[in-house]
């Protein structure tokens, strides 16, 4: 079963006027993570979709939505795929490709049939996934964290040491406007994103696992003179426009997983704010 929802892009001064429920209702994602289900947002923030697909029993056709207007989902998308579950397969075209748990796949765009499927119904794969308009269809790749650029930063007595797996970036490969990677908290640290920023040239999402049970994430967002918080628990997304920051304090350590799409690629092309000045 696929299900879907359309969320328009919103205007900072619009994003304003908003009280908590109506942020929640624009840039909230829940319920990506269902049993024999696949779930999207299609955001116009850059046209990207966030997704999530929870195969049981049996496999999970990653099908067209009507907002792409094509007869596959692939036809102009790429896609990245990070398993945040069970161990998984992920079927193109017939060729099956497994997927253990913080392993990541780049599908490059093409008239594809995908399917997703779990290697054991009691404890399914859950796939994260996002998908990004492509012009051109580069190779498929299954990407492991051996594979990524791995980075450390910041430190505990700021409360923010994290380990940043930069997996589906162009210094692993290639990609049309898609990148993913994934931000793991160390034991102690909460923080992420800090000191914040935005990105001008492209959008983002965050989504949030590894939350343990009856702890929440408060998730920032908003112009940097005029934030805002979103209370986000285990799996859930959030869209992050390109003139709001994105960056979370939790009530334990977690992991998130960040996706970006816009007109560059360069990872390092952020515009900071100094942590005093915002408000």
């Amino acid at each position: 079963m696929t299900k879907y929802e359309i969320r328009y892009a919103s205007h900072p001064t619009d994003a304003k006027r908003y009280d908590t429920q109506g942020l929640r209702e624009h840039f909230l994602v829940k319920g990506l993570m269902k049993p024999d289900e696949v779930n999207m947002v299609y955001s116009m923030h850059d046209r990207l979709i966030v997704g999530g697909a929870v195969p049981t029993a049996r496999a999970l056709a990653l099908e067209a939505i009507d907002p792409i207007k094509a007869d596959y989902f692939m036809h102009r998308r790429e896609l990245g795929i990070i398993n945040v579950g069970g161990t998984g397969k992920v079927s193109v075209d017939g060729k099956e490709l497994t997927l253990g748990y913080k392993e990541a796949l780049y599908l490059g765009c093409g008239d594809r049939k995908v399917a997703f499927a779990s290697l054991d119904a009691a404890k399914p794969a859950h796939f994260y996934f996002n998908s990004a308009v492509a012009h051109h269809s580069y190779p498929d790749r299954h990407v492991t964290k051996k594979d990524a650029v791995v980075v450390e930063m910041g430190a505990l007595e700021t409360c923010n040491h994290r380990t940043i797996n930069k997996l589906l970036v162009n210094q692993v490969l290639p990609t049309c406007q898609l990148q993913m990677g994934m931000t793991e908290l160390a034991t102690g640290s909460v923080w992420n994103t800090m000191p914040a920023h935005t990105h001008s040239r492209r959008m983002e999402a965050y989504f949030y696992f590894e939350v343990p049970q009856g702890q929440a994430v408060c998730h920032f967002m908003g112009e940097p003179t005029e934030t805002r918080h979103l209370w986000m628990g285990n799996e859930d997304a959030v869209i992050s426009p390109e003139w709001s920051i994105h960056s979370a304090a939790a009530t334990a350590s977690y992991t998130f997983i960040w996706g970006m799409a816009g007109e560059n690629l360069d990872y390092g092309d952020q515009d900071f704010i100094d942590i005093d000045k915002m408000r």
